[in-house]
């Protein structure tokens, strides 16, 4: 049987800070054998001990959510109000001086007072209660929707390693997931094995395209807390709530729970709510009152003891006088706005979980928004298909859906968007007679695919697509027209500088190069030494286009005085570009590299006369709303 031994001094027993940045840095410096070592975890998975012992130690593989107190809780959370306090304060001198008082002394009591306000501070707590007590049901019915479970090697009574399904609260470190296109990683986990995988990590980042990952392992990384901008773009981490977007691999979890980094995160934002401007405003009234009434009623007191002499009847009516300055229906009539705004937005597919933070939506000045799927679709198309000499051309799309449409290896965004391009001009009706010969799949190495098919003559024609500089240095000719010339320096320096223009403008680019098989070569299987001596012939350029409606709905916050914020992960100069086709003043972006240098006093300065904040890290996202507040 494996020994069973505790992996936490790996979590505590450290000199350094235990933080997830930390605890993943390790795990990045050190070969797979030596992660699994310390891990005392095995390419056979853990056995049921090991895991039963692991979530005792551990915990659930959650993250900090802050959910909502059973009803009874809720409804005297409902209570927690200033001006409640207010009224149940006079409710109770109401109920001593117009009813106990008046009985003891044999006189006729009155309750109406009383009544009165006890019926405001009832209807309008439950009023609040029940709509927020609603809104909460609803949002942990859609929670309830969503049930993630997640491969793991685990080894079986007879410590046989077998594959289970497992829900993803019961993942443990040291467990051997399997991961493939489709899956959330369900922890921080370090790549032991991947093939062609791509992850989305948008959630983290705003970067609308996949990045590439692999277990390789840099050994002169050091072993230092690393940046979280480092963090994000480490090739053998997968991080937890990232997407698989094509590929497969086989990790290990090194950080569950609130030890991973995006738990991490989630703990600093999950806290006491902030104030909202409607709670400041109702203290702000309610002490008013007080105030008010600190002053009024002994003065009262005093003048009408001194004129009258009554001292016992100037006490009670100084006390009537409080209760007469005292709008007893404001409460109500507060709280019943706040409802129908609550179901204002409910017709609008809106969730509001806190009443209270209707007020501020309404008392908006300054709005920050990310740009992926906010903005735009996040959704890339196929914004051009061009020719080498920069011009629109069927045929070019023609041969970028063969080589996308053909393949049978990694189905990234980029063919998506190629697929999608090629069904709405007709181009797959009038092209699926073309055979296909054989394929070169992408990787990461080569970053290009190959297709190779029969054209109308018979003949094998080769078409490749990839990133740019991987296919500059694959072709030797340019199709200029319907020519083909020798590609010179002067020419490879100009495609670099046209491709680099593109992507200041917010494009993705691929280049396309095409050649005719020999035919003693067309007879055998395509080889990586057959992406050679290609002539160029295509620019492909992708974009994420602005979603419909961003445009109107920013004139119509701007015309009510709202400035926009835009706030993400992805890079300048793409941002840019979509605050311009959205008619929103771009100015120069500020990003996170230079954000993270600044203390707070100094970025505070700078949010003013900044519109678009750019290459940010989640926490950099946290800590700039923080400073606007």
């Amino acid at each position: 049987m494996t020994q069973i031994i505790n992996t936490r001094p790996l979590l505590q027993e450290k000199q350094q800070p235990q933080t997830p940045e930390w605890l993943i840095s390790h795990h990045i410096t050190t070969s797979t054998e030596a992660t699994l070592a310390s891990l005392d975890a095995g390419s056979q998975g853990l056995t049921a001990e090991q895991v039963a012992d692991r979530q005792h130690r551990f915990g659930p593989n959650e993250i900090a959510v802050k959910k909502a107190p059973p009803a009874l809780i809720q409804w005297l959370q409902a209570f927690n109000n200033p001006f409640i306090y207010v009224l149940l304060a006079l409710a109770i001198v109401s109920f001593v001086t117009d009813y106990w008082i008046p009985l003891r002394a044999g006189d006729k009591p009155d309750l109406t007072s009383v009544i009165i306000m006890s019926c405001m501070i009832l209807f309008s707590t439950l009023l609040r209660f029940v709509q927020e007590f609603r809104t909460n049901k609803a949002a942990d019915a859609l929670n309830s929707l969503v049930e993630v479970t997640v491969n793991v090697r685990r080894q079986d009574e007879q410590h046989q390693s077998v594959v289970l399904s497992v829900p993803r609260h019961e993942i443990v470190p040291g467990d051997i997931v399997m991961l493939s296109a489709g899956d959330i990683v369900p922890a921080d986990l370090r790549l032991l094995e991947s093939s062609s995988l791509q992850l989305n990590q948008s959630v983290l980042t705003g970067e609308t395209l996949p990045v590439e990952k692999h277990a390789r392992v840099h050994a002169e990384e050091s072993q230092a807390e690393i940046s979280e901008q480092a963090l994000l773009h480490q090739p053998a981490i997968a991080l937890m709530s990232t997407s698989v977007l094509s590929g497969s691999a086989t990790a290990v979890v090194v950080a569950t729970g609130e030890d991973t980094w995006y738990g991490s995160l989630a703990g600093k934002i999950s806290g006491a709510a902030p104030k909202t401007a409607f709670d400041k405003g109702v203290n702000s009234v309610s002490w008013l009152l007080i105030r008010f009434m600190l002053l009024m009623v002994p003065v009262v007191f005093l003048i009408n003891g001194l004129t009258k002499g009554e001292w016992t009847e100037a006490l009670f009516f100084s006390l009537a006088v409080a209760v007469g300055l005292t709008p007893e229906m404001l409460p109500m009539i507060v709280s019943t706005n706040l409802a129908k705004g609550a179901m204002a937005l409910a017709s609008r597919k809106v969730v509001v979980k806190r009443i209270n933070a209707i007020q501020n939506l309404g008392a908006m000045d300054i709005l920050c928004t990310d740009k992926t799927g906010t903005l735009t679709d996040d959704n890339i198309i196929l914004a051009g298909a061009l020719t080498a000499d920069g011009f629109d051309d069927i045929h070019v799309a023609e041969m970028a859906w063969l080589n996308s449409y053909l393949q049978q290896g990694i189905n990234n965004p980029m063919d998506r968007a190629i697929n999608d391009y090629a069904t709405q001009q007709g181009i797959a009706r009038r092209l699926l007679h073309i055979r296909k010969a054989d394929e070169l799949p992408f990787d990461f190495t080569r970053r290009c695919l190959s297709v190779s098919v029969y054209d109308d003559h018979g003949r094998q024609q080769l078409i490749c697509k990839g990133a740019s500089e991987e296919m500059l240095a694959r072709c030797t000719r340019v199709l200029s027209g319907k020519e083909e010339v020798l590609l010179t320096p002067e020419h490879l320096q100009h495609y670099r500088d046209y491709v680099a223009e593109k992507n200041r403008q917010g494009y993705r680019v691929l280049l396309m190069g095409s050649k005719t098989l020999s035919p003693e070569n067309a007879l055998r299987r395509l080889r990586h030494d057959d992406e050679c001596d290609l002539t160029l012939c295509g620019i492909l350029c992708f974009l994420d286009p602005v979603k419909q409606g961003a445009e109107s709905a920013l004139a119509s916050l701007k015309a009510r005085g709202v400035q926009v914020k835009v706030l993400t992960g992805d890079n300048a100069e793409v941002t840019a570009k979509i605050c311009r086709d959205l008619r929103l003043s771009a100015g120069i972006p500020l990003q996170g590299p230079d954000i993270a240098a600044m203390d707070d006093e100094t970025l505070k300065q700078q949010l003013a006369s900044h519109t678009i904040f750019a290459r940010l890290t989640p926490s950099d996202k946290t800590r700039i709303v923080t400073l606007l507040q």
